[in-house]
Parts: C-alpha cells; sequence; structure tokens
C-alpha cells in the first residue's frame, strides 16, 4: 500500500519569517469554546502568527443587529492572512441570518472557491467501518465552493398556496468549474498524491454533469502524473463504505461535496473530528470546523476540541508553517491513542483538558 502523507500539509503559501495575522471569529455555541482552546495549541506550538477578535456572532447580533460590518471582508482579505471561525447557529436566531452573512459571506464575497476537507482516521477505534484501520481511511475532498444550487439561484411562485412552484437552479460556470478541478490536481501533485476522482450525477444531470466531465477530461491531460477517475456520487458514497482505501483526491460541486463530507467524517470518528479550510490560493482563506454548534452542550465542557486544533493545524500548514502544523497533528494522533480525549471519542477529559493535554505535548 502506498504510504499517504499528512493530509494536513497543504502548503500553498511561501513561508516568512515575519507573523502571520489571524482574523479569529469564534462564532457561537460550542465555538466560542473550542476556539480559545485551538488557539493555546497553535501558541504552544511556537507558530508565528498574532491573532485579533472580533465578536461576530449571535450575541453581537442580538445586542445591535451587525452580522457581518460593512467593509468586513474587504478588511479580512487586505489585513490578514487568514481567518479562523468558529461554529455559526444560534436558536435565538430562527432565521439564522447572522450564520449566513458572515459565513457563506466570506466564501462568496472573498471567492473561497475551494473546500478543502481531509479525511484522516487516527486510530482503528475510531472507524465504524468492519476491518478497517488507519491505512483504509487517509484522502481528502476537494468541494466546489461558490457555485452549483448553493449560490441562491431561484424561487418561489403562487408561495403558500396548493398551487405553490419551488425552483432552486444548479449554476455551473467553466471558470468555476475548471479552477476547483485544477485546484484539485495542483493540490494531489504537491501532497504527493496519485489519483484524482471526480463525482457528479451527469447521467441525469446531463448539462451540468456534461460540462464537468469535459473540463475534468481536459484538465487532467494536463497531469500525466496524476491518475484520473469518475463516479457517479450515488457509486462513490458505497466506494467510501466498501473500500475507503481506494480513494485519494476526490473533486465534486458544491451541494455533492457537502453531503459526502459528512459521511466522510463519520470514518475518521466523527465531525469532532473534521477539520476543513475554504481557500482560494492567492487570497486570504478562512478555515472552519463543521461540528456545528451544539448549543445543547455548549457552556458544559464536553465538546470535543480536535476538530478546531486540527482545523488550526491545516491553516498552519497552509501559510507555510508545516513542521508547526506536523507537531500539532502527531499530538492529537497521541492523544486519540491514549484516550486523552474527550467521551464522544473514547476519552472522559473534558474539552479544556483534552485541549491542555494537547497543548502540553505539543510544547514538549
Amino acid at each position: 500500500m502506498v504510504n499517504k502523507p499528512s493530509l494536513l500539509i497543504c502548503s500553498f503559501v511561501a513561508m516568512s519569517t515575519h507573523k502571520k495575522r489571524i482574523a479569529v471569529v469564534p462564532g457561537d455555541g460550542i465555538g466560542k469554546e473550542v476556539i480559545p482552546n485551538a488557539l493555546d495549541v497553535l501558541r504552544a506550538s511556537g507558530a508565528a502568527v498574532e491573532f485579533t477578535h472580533f465578536d461576530w456572532g449571535a450575541d453581537r447580533y442580538l445586542l445591535d443587529g451587525t452580522t457581518m460590518p460593512a467593509g468586513g471582508f474587504e478588511m479580512l482579505a487586505r489585513d490578514f492572512d487568514a481567518i479562523f471561525v468558529g461554529a455559526l447557529g444560534d436558536p435565538r436566531v430562527p432565521s439564522n441570518i447572522h450564520a449566513k452573512e458572515i459565513l457563506l459571506g466570506m466564501r462568496f464575497e472573498m471567492d473561497l472557491y475551494a473546500n478543502v476537507r481531509p479525511v484522516r482516521l487516527l486510530d482503528d477505534s475510531l472507524c465504524p467501518l468492519k476491518n478497517a484501520g488507519v491505512d483504509d481511511v487517509n484522502f481528502t475532498v476537494v468541494r466546489e465552493n461558490t457555485e452549483g444550487v448553493y449560490a441562491g439561484m431561484g424561487g418561489n411562485f403562487k408561495l403558500g398556496t396548493p398551487d405553490e412552484i419551488a425552483t432552486q437552479e444548479d449554476i455551473n460556470t467553466r471558470k468555476g468549474v475548471e479552477r476547483v478541478i485544477r485546484f484539485a490536481f495542483e493540490y494531489a501533485r504537491s501532497n504527493g498524491r496519485k489519483k484524482v476522482l471526480m463525482a457528479d450525477k451527469s447521467n441525469v444531470m446531463t448539462h451540468a454533469g456534461g460540462l464537468w466531465q469535459r473540463v475534468f477530461k481536459q484538465v487532467g491531460g494536463e497531469y500525466s502524473d496524476i491518475a484520473t477517475q469518475h463516479m457517479y456520487v450515488d457509486a462513490l458514497c458505497l466506494q467510501m463504505v466498501r473500500e475507503p482505501q481506494s480513494l485519494d483526491v476526490i473533486v465534486t460541486n458544491n451541494m455533492f461535496g457537502d453531503i459526502i463530507t459528512d459521511l466522510a467524517a463519520a470514518l475518521q470518528g466523527g465531525l469532532g473530528m473534521a477539520a476543513s479550510g475554504n481557500i482560494h490560493p492567492e487570497r486570504t482563506s478562512m478555515f472552519e470546523p463543521v461540528h456545528g454548534s451544539a448549543p445543547p452542550i455548549a457552556g458544559k465542557n464536553m465538546a470535543n476540541p480536535m476538530g478546531s486544533i486540527l482545523t488550526g493545524a491545516l491553516m498552519l500548514a497552509h501559510l507555510g508553517m508545516t513542521a508547526e502544523a506536523a507537531k500539532i497533528e502527531a499530538a492529537v494522533v497521541e492523544a486519540v491513542r491514549e484516550r486523552r480525549t474527550t467521551v464522544d471519542v473514547g476519552g472522559l477529559l473534558g474539552t479544556r483538558e483534552c485541549a491542555q493535554w494537547i497543548a502540553d505535548r505539543v510544547g514538549k
């Protein structure tokens, strides 16, 4: 079996001697717990970073109606090297308008077109698949992040009546499809990966799927060192469960990527272990754990901080600090294998205690 590299080594920005400026938005719910703990781990790594905190979230929205302040996206792009965002969502804001305008706003307004989700199993005990181990679950999903059905195109006719019609349009531009497919190939090449698999539903969605098929074939032809494969997304779901070791880099559209990454997270121990980056290689990018704000356990020192910690490591690697990222990942692996974790992944520690254990290991 090919020895695949750590999934956290995803460096697109040259190393620099000056401190990188990180904008921090802890968000809502457990985000306000796990993000500060993750920052302690990043500090313990010795990474040359400095943090600036922003109080955008439900508390601020309920206080004065602020979601994203005027000029906020421009300020983030201009003044910061990366953005570290916690989970957003609060039952006190049923419309979730603040989460939409902050989180989706960053993705769309800042053109963060590649959502990168490393899927790496850190210990055999965390995988629900029979006979699957750490050598079997180690791949990356690259999800198109700014188009598709999530672009918000569509509407309602005769709203609220028995004759109501609802439409939701799937937007796929040649530019958008090509750049995310090319990103996937570049990611594979720079991380020692050998294959890029494109997933679609082109047997039914013939127009959008046809575009993805043509572009994938064209771009793939430029990377003779990288093998190519195509699967319909439903067949891919089956393959992820039956033979995850066959997967390397997956590229797909916005909606399919959203769905398959939750399945992928289950293979690595749940959403509490999942890291993600929202990336534009030439611009300020945003990194977020994907577990949600989990209001029922917020403030109870129960949330798993490792998804946030691994997301922080992914951010450092993106900024060129691969040694610091590797130290953090190694400490998380050790924590999992020694059960110095929260209850959801087999340990008995609280959020703070788990993060502190990891920070202590990183500091050594």
